[in-house]
């Protein structure tokens, strides 16, 4: 090996090394920070993670499901992952799984006799898990079997009760993404400041 390619090796090894740092760099550092600093900008509330507020306190994330035992409070959808956002996972089990059916049915009856309705009229989705078992929504439907516990435990006019349903009811994303949804920790929320 003579001097000239000894030299042209170093000068490749150094150049490489260079575009390996300007690479690492650039997109690696300075493409996170600035898509983070436009994000916090343009969207402050969804890139500090949707935090809601009651009474100057956090109470959760608009984004993430969380359990509610009273029976004062709408219900979200069932969670495989216990509500836990370090864990977050659907139940995996294929609609074939025996134990799946039999939880689908104990679950069924355990939701008609709490919301006084009869088995037939719990909706799907609050008997079933999300794929990531944190979602925060519920249809219209899952709320609107919910709406007579709700009242009477709150003391409240069912008609008021539905019209706060009515009120958290959004519809698709810009109009076409997705199924009319309710926010659970915002109707219960809401709840809270009427009651």
């Amino acid at each position: 090996m003579n001097a000239q390619t000894s030299f042209h090796d170093q000068g490749s090894l150094r150049a490489s090394l260079a575009f390996a740092l300007v690479i690492l760099l650039g997109m690696g550092l300075l493409y996170s920070l600035a898509g983070t600093a436009i994000g916090r900008n343009l969207f402050p509330q969804q890139a500090t993670g949707s935090m809601l507020t009651h009474d100057g306190k956090q109470v959760g994330s608009a984004l993430v499901a969380q359990p509610f035992a009273d029976a004062r409070y709408f219900q979200p959808r069932p969670s495989a992952a216990a509500y836990n956002p370090m864990s977050a996972a659907g139940s995996n089990q294929a609609r074939t799984n025996p134990d799946l059916r039999e939880r689908i049915v104990e679950t069924t009856a355990a939701v008609a006799a709490r919301d006084g309705i009869a088995a037939q009229d719990v909706p799907g989705e609050l008997v079933t898990q999300s794929g990531g078992g944190l979602d925060p929504d519920l249809s219209p439907a899952g709320a609107q079997v919910q709406i007579a516990r709700v009242a009477q435990a709150r003391k409240m006019d069912p008609k008021r009760v539905a019209e706060l349903v009515a009120a958290h009811t959004q519809g698709p994303q810009f109009g076409l993404l997705g199924e009319p949804r309710v926010n659970v920790l915002e109707l219960n929320l809401a709840l809270d400041t009427k009651n």
